[in-house]
């Protein structure tokens, strides 16, 4: 059982990757909250077996479950609840602005596209001459 839930936190984790990758916010907030809803799956998945409330004084403590994943997936949904609040801040925001939420490249982004392809240029520029180089010496 425990191997199908991680196989199923496994494709939400790929769907929710994929969806960040996405230029809508729309899908983005999406994304975070099937990455987040991964993450509780797994954090589950590694309580292990069920077993009584850890309280002490009330059964045996080897029968405890334990409560660190329970903590921590508790802490995970806080996150993962806040982060998707600051998103849907962010859309709306962008909806209000231009009734739309696609996310457009700024300015670093178009000058790193454009030092990759000047990159690219010279080292094309360097393989040509290293080519005509080494034919030059095969002559």
């Amino acid at each position: 059982m425990s191997v199908l839930v991680a196989f199923v936190a496994a494709v939400l984790v790929g769907c929710g990757t994929w969806l960040l990758l996405q230029r809508r916010l729309s899908r983005i907030i999406i994304g975070v909250g099937l990455l987040g809803h991964a993450g509780n799956m797994l954090l589950m998945v590694s309580g292990g077996r069920r077993g009584t409330a850890p309280l002490i004084g009330t059964g045996d403590p080897a029968g405890f479950s334990d409560p660190l994943p329970q903590a921590l997936a508790l802490t995970a949904i806080v996150i993962t609840f806040g982060i998707t609040l600051f998103l849907l801040a962010l859309g709306f925001r962008s909806w209000q602005l231009t009734n739309d939420d696609v996310v457009e490249d700024d300015v670093e982004d178009r000058f790193i596209a454009r030092q990759q392809r000047v990159d690219r240029d010279i080292a094309d520029e360097i393989l040509a001459e290293a080519a005509q180089a080494a034919e030059e010496d095969r002559r």
